[in-house]
């Protein structure tokens, strides 16, 4: 007999309740746009059959290089609607860059913003499979405003409002493809099932706390980890999703103060940045920040709760969409001085409540002891890991080697259970034979108060293999010496591990959505070296 009880899981169904529960209210403000959840799912019907009438069949990839304007927000339903593949691409990448990830993933569409289209515009024809490139202008963007023949406006006159059917009639289907950064090699497609995205959605909303009164700010990208699923997550409860083009410190507090914001998500530079503003003031009300993307220090968790803000601290990848663990917070925390308690909430901590156990494993897939000093690589497997990598095999089957997905992350097990990460496997400096965290010496570095950021790799070291360097950049105003700061570092902890050199810089290398790219400072110290070049 066939279970008549089942039905399959697609975030789809979020926005339909949501436009028969909260026809009337405020789901997406940009300027001076606004747009009701009934205007929202009318939006996405009119964009999937407008797909639909473009040729795009089930299965088919549209990718989309867009910021955070409302059309990326449509999009997230839209093309799941249509039945087909969402690629969000990176806006921040290079031509080439962005012609890989087109041919790679077989995109047959290309919506993209006018302030974007340079990038794409020497590929008009030189892609493989893309048969048409559609322009959205939008008049908050600097530029010329120009594109392809083909406008946002001229798609939307293919669709109509005719219902379309909120559901899925397989929930293991693809719904988004998210590249990687592709660091170490070609970006690798990672594969969101409709489930997946479902069941994450509700971890971002218990972890962060949304509910219907939720005011989110746009500040992380929609192309990184599909928002880490809030688009959708936002939308189940009924929330206002506050787009902008770009974040910058004065635009962020603006629009923090113009609409009630409540929550927002972000890197842990990008809450460094958002702290550090000139326009930054101590809160009347609080706002619940939510950061991944490298583990906070201390000193930024401290930082932030003297201003008002609740830290939401979460750890994943884009193979696991994004946020997979959490830092539970612990009410018995609450006693503890101010620097010890954000020494806790700096931990990775504990699968959501929509993932399984995270584990700390070695060589032989043998958990590690939970004695907070053995060092294992942590795994995760279940609903919210990939469904694989697009198109590679031979990498989907290296990544999940045991039966877990290997994050490539090394960290210890606390008794408690919480797991702190110490390093990815590429970063940790063996310096004598001793392992030295990166992680460590960093959060160390960064409690000074004059060091608004700063990065620890391994460098040659004739006598040692390799040794801790460290650069810095000074907040502004602040003034420190490299030795000032080595001695402040010896202070804090072992004074093997402390750097022997300290650079002073004015910016850090980062991704588009914070992350510290190493890899180009070790390039930098490592080029004519004999040894191996590390990560």
């Amino acid at each position: 007999m066939t279970a008549v009880w089942h039905t399959p899981l697609t975030p789809l169904a979020f926005l339909q309740r949501s436009a028969e529960v909260f026809p009337d209210k405020t789901a997406i403000v940009y300027g001076d746009r606004r747009h009701t959840y009934a205007e929202f799912a009318a939006e996405v019907t009119r964009v999937a059959h407008a797909l639909r009438g473009s040729g795009i069949m089930p299965g088919d990839r549209v990718a989309y290089l867009l910021p955070n304007v409302p059309e990326m927000l449509v999009a997230h339903f839209a093309v799941p609607l249509a039945g087909a593949v969402l690629v969000a691409i990176n806006t921040r990448l290079a031509t080439e860059e962005v012609r890989y990830i087109l041919d790679h993933s077989g995109a047959k569409l290309l919506v993209v913003d006018a302030a974007l289209y340079p990038t794409v515009a020497p590929l008009s024809r030189r892609l493989k499979t893309v048969e048409e490139i559609v322009t959205i202008v939008d008049p908050a963007a600097s530029g010329d405003g120009t594109g392809s023949g083909v406008t946002y406006d001229d798609l939307l006159a293919r669709g109509n409002d005719e219902p379309l059917a909120w559901e899925v009639s397989d929930e293991t289907s693809c719904i988004s493809i998210n590249y990687t950064s592709g660091t170490t090699g070609r970006p690798k497609g990672v594969q969101y099932s409709h489930r997946g995205a479902y069941l994450n959605s509700f971890g971002e909303v218990v972890h962060s706390g949304h509910t219907f009164d939720s005011v989110y700010l746009w500040t992380l990208p929609m192309f990184h980890c599909n928002g880490w699923c809030t688009p959708w997550a936002l939308t189940a409860v009924g929330g206002t999703h506050v787009c902008l083009r770009e974040v910058r410190g004065d635009v962020v507090w603006r629009l923090i103060r113009e609409h009630g914001v409540t929550h927002l998500n972000g890197a842990p530079t990008v809450v460094t940045a958002i702290l550090r503003a000139p326009e930054a003031t101590e809160l009347d009300r609080p706002i619940t920040i939510t950061t991944a993307g490298a583990p906070p220090s201390p000193t930024t968790i401290g930082h932030a709760e003297r201003m008002g803000f609740r830290i939401v601290h979460v750890y994943g990848l884009t193979e696991t969409y994004g946020p997979y663990s959490v830092n539970q917070y612990q009410r018995a925390w609450d006693d503890l001085p101010p620097e010890e308690r954000a020494a806790k909430q700096a931990r990775q901590g504990v699968g959501m409540v929509c993932a399984d156990k995270v584990r700390v494993v070695d060589e032989r897939m043998n958990d590690v002891p939970a004695d907070a000093m053995t060092m294992g690589e942590v795994v995760m497997r279940g609903n919210n890991v990939m469904l694989g990598y697009f198109d590679d095999p031979v990498a989907t089957e290296a990544a999940f080697a045991g039966g877990w997905f290997h994050s490539g992350d090394l960290g210890v097990l606390h008794p408690d259970g919480y797991v702190e990460l110490r390093d990815r496997a590429k970063d940790v400096i063996i310096s004598g034979g001793e392992n030295i965290s990166t992680i460590e010496v960093e959060q160390a570095v960064v409690s000074h108060p004059a060091v608004l950021e700063a990065a620890v790799i391994g460098v040659p070291d004739e006598q040692w293999g390799e040794r801790p360097k460290a650069f810095v950049v000074l907040a502004d105003g602040q003034t420190a010496t490299p030795e000032e700061l080595i001695e402040h570092v010896k202070g804090r902890i072992a004074r093997f591990k402390a750097p022997k050199v300290v650079e002073l810089v004015e910016q850090l290398p980062k991704t588009s959505t914070g992350k510290v790219q190493k890899f180009e400072l070790r390039e930098k110290e490592w080029s004519g070296e004999q040894s191996r070049i590390r990560g």
